[in-house]
């Protein structure tokens, strides 16, 4: 892991903060990449994948604005796909770090329950990887 970004944030809960970790969760994937650290790779893409899927709103149930006449409820007119993304706080972020520890942790108990120790070791090296985020 690199420390790319800066100090550890004064507040824990606010929405700056929660970029911070982001930014250093990605610098931190580009670097495992340039190492070819596939397991750190693995962990980090699918935090970052954990965060944008709960930055993204829920599609309006009624579609606004003009109907289009050739797409069946499809819109028409600038900026009518448009949505804003959720803003999550430090300890959104931090929360959903702990989930997906918590289900590499759970799913390596499965293989080695299952006689796969290799995958259970790898899986426990990727909730070790995303747990040095949890104190920054």
């Amino acid at each position: 892991m690199t420390a790319a970004a800066a100090d550890p944030p004064t507040d824990p809960g606010t929405a700056e903060d929660a970029q911070v970790l982001r930014s250093l969760l990605r610098a931190d994937l580009r670097a495992a990449m340039k190492a070819r650290d596939r397991e750190a790779v693995s962990a980090l893409r699918t935090a970052l994948a954990a965060i944008d899927n709960a930055e993204a709103v829920q599609a309006p149930d009624a579609p606004a604005g003009q109907q289009s006449e050739h797409v069946a409820g499809a819109t028409a007119g600038v900026g009518s796909a448009e949505a804003a993304r959720r803003v999550l706080s430090a300890d959104d972020v931090r929360a959903l770090l702990r989930a997906q520890i918590d289900e590499r942790r759970t799913e390596a108990g499965v293989y080695e329950t299952g006689g796969q120790s290799d995958a259970a070791a790898r899986l426990r090296r990727e909730a070790d990887t995303l747990g040095a985020y949890l104190t920054r």
